[in-house]
């Protein structure tokens, strides 16, 4: 697995964006993003920091990639073109 990137909540919602995900409400700092599947709806929480913690990026990444059929390394791949 390649090593995480240092990103910032800005980055993470243009790679959702990039995957169709809309706006949803924000409440202080932490914006909710959902996406609508044949199966339901996923709806992903990302806090707009300067730079969000690895464990945190890990647990993201992992839930965007389990519902859009994506591997972590092909996120990771799509966050360092951002």
């Amino acid at each position: 697995m390649p090593k995480l990137p240092q990103v910032s909540g800005d980055q993470l919602v243009s790679l959702l964006k990039s995957l169709d995900y809309t706006f949803d409400r924000q409440k202080g700092s932490h914006v909710t993003y959902e996406k609508t599947f044949k199966a339901g709806k996923h709806t992903i929480t990302v806090p707009l920091h300067k730079e969000i913690t690895k464990g945190t990026l890990n647990d993201i990444l992992n839930r965007i990639g389990l519902f859009n059929g994506l591997s972590k390394e092909d996120l990771v791949k799509k966050l360092k073109k951002l």
